[in-house]
């Protein structure tokens, strides 16, 4: 995938928020974003970023040049596609690694100066602010580099007669149907792959271990949620599980349950390990539809929240 350039025109820094940043030669970034600059700190905004494209907009309506800084930016760029940015995505040069972890922001209103002066902002609207991964140096004419973050999700269909090739899985094929269509249609670059096993705890334990050593951001599992003998999954995986997400898999049975009793009858879990957001879910395309619906609802939100970009 070709990777988009962002040429870096002015690095700025102010003593206060809520002021103009002023240009300086370069700018020290660390673990709580630029050293001696206002928005330093343990937060998601420590670097903010806005294209010289909308500067220049804002001077035309302001019948002046706006200076770099003046919109309160840290780095005053060009090439920055901020439409097709996604929180997540990361700018990199060399060492140094930026993290996006929003794109445009509330407006100040009148407490913003340029707003006082033309009746708009750019930064609500093309503003991208980061976080730092890896510190380093950077001064005007450096060239950041865009990386989009690829979400890796892993489906494993648990059915011993599916393993043994005594009927087709349709469950985790219609699994990943539907996650490629969801992924696709928020611009989201993924990667998803399907396994099929037999109803064993050691290897469903070996390929949960794999997973979470690969970094997979998502982990459903298709089967193995109902009552009977061979049925495993949530024993195997709630144990393994830093957190439970009690509320998701509570309301899918209850809605289902009231048409469908033996929906009642389901285990089906939700939870996290590290960064990785894991769904056990029942092994029908039923299923697979119906739990992916509600899943789905609130699979960005989880995100943000296990990557400590909750807006709350």
């Amino acid at each position: 995938m070709s990777q988009q350039k962002v040429k870096v025109l002015s690095v700025n820094i102010s003593d206060k928020k809520g002021t103009r940043k002023r240009p300086v030669d370069f700018i020290e970034l660390d673990e709580n974003g630029i050293v001696n600059d206002a928005h330093s700190g343990n937060w998601k905004r420590q670097v903010s970023l806005l294209d010289i494209a909308g500067i220049k907009k804002y001077s035309e309506v302001a019948g002046r040049d706006i200076g770099f800084g003046e919109f309160a930016e840290n780095l005053s760029v060009s090439s920055l596609d901020f439409s097709k940015f996604s929180v997540l995505d990361h700018l990199k040069m060399g060492g140094l690694d930026l993290e996006i972890t929003q794109v445009g922001k509330k407006c100040h209103g009148s407490g913003c100066k340029i707003f006082k002066e033309v009746g708009d902002c750019v930064m609500p609207k093309e503003g991208v602010f980061c976080r730092v991964v890896k510190g380093g140096m950077l001064k005007s004419g450096d060239v950041l580099e865009y990386h989009k973050k690829k979400y890796k999700i892993r489906v494993i269909v648990l059915s011993d007669r599916a393993y043994k090739g005594s009927y087709e899985d349709r469950s985790g094929k219609s699994i990943l149907s539907i996650m490629e269509e969801y992924m696709n249609a928020r611009g989201w670059y993924n990667e998803i792959t399907r396994q099929v096993i037999p109803d064993e705890q050691s290897e469903l334990i070996r390929l949960v271990e794999e997973t979470l050593d690969m970094e997979y951001d998502i982990l459903i599992t298709s089967g193995g949620t109902g009552i009977g003998t061979r049925d495993i999954t949530p024993d195997t995986i709630r144990p393994m599980l830093d957190k439970e997400i009690p509320g998701i898999m509570e309301m899918i049975r209850v809605k289902h349950g009231m048409e469908k009793p033996g929906a009642l009858l389901s285990r089906s879990l939700a939870g996290t390990i590290g960064k990785t957001l894991v769904y056990c879910i029942p092994g029908s395309v039923n299923a697979a539809k119906e739990y992916l619906e509600e899943i789905l609802k609130t699979l960005e939100h989880s995100i943000h929240m296990l990557h400590d970009l909750d807006a709350h």
